[in-house]
């Protein structure tokens, strides 16, 4: 029974721990890169933009899709650096919202059509990392322990140490 404790639990376990920075680091960089990329396209293309937003009968389209692109944009790189990360996650919360409300929510009938909208994964993705935080491969943990005065490790590596 102790070889199937061992290779079923405590093994995983403990290379969970060695890997602890790398869920965190993956999400940040995925989402990041993608809502920089299409914040960068919106703001390149803000006459289309407008324009959807004006069909989806969005109020003040002229206004709303600069800012929107200027979230995507600006918040997206910070997800990406692993820089105010759990601010940057909470306006992308906001906008996921409002796609879905806006230009997706005619599509859903049931919980299971919500849960596949990718809309809704990434504000599952971002009140993750909103909650969970950067982990300890980001921008964050360095201020955090430039500002704590701290020279040696960083709470975020302790903690992913601590696993072992």
């Amino acid at each position: 029974m102790e070889i199937l404790r061992t290779v079923f639990f405590v093994l995983p376990s403990r290379v969970g721990s060695y890997l602890a920075w790398l869920p965190p680091l993956a999400a940040r960089v995925a989402v990041g890169w993608t809502f920089m990329l299409t914040g960068w396209g919106k703001l390149h293309d803000l006459d289309s933009v407008i324009g959807f937003f004006r069909e989806l009968g969005i109020p003040y389209p002229e206004l709303q899709a600069p800012f929107v692109a200027s979230v995507e944009l600006v918040c997206g790189t910070l997800l990406l650096i692993g820089l105010f990360t759990r601010i940057a996650a909470l306006p992308l919360i906001g906008t996921m919202v409002v796609a879905i409300a806006t230009a997706q929510w005619k599509d859903v009938s049931s919980f299971g059509d919500l849960y596949g909208l990718v809309e809704f994964l990434y504000i599952i993705l971002f009140a993750w990392i909103a909650t969970a935080g950067p982990g300890p491969v980001a921008v964050d943990t360095l201020v955090e322990r430039a500002l704590a005065g701290e020279s040696s490790s960083s709470p975020a590596v302790s903690s992913a140490r601590s696993f072992a």
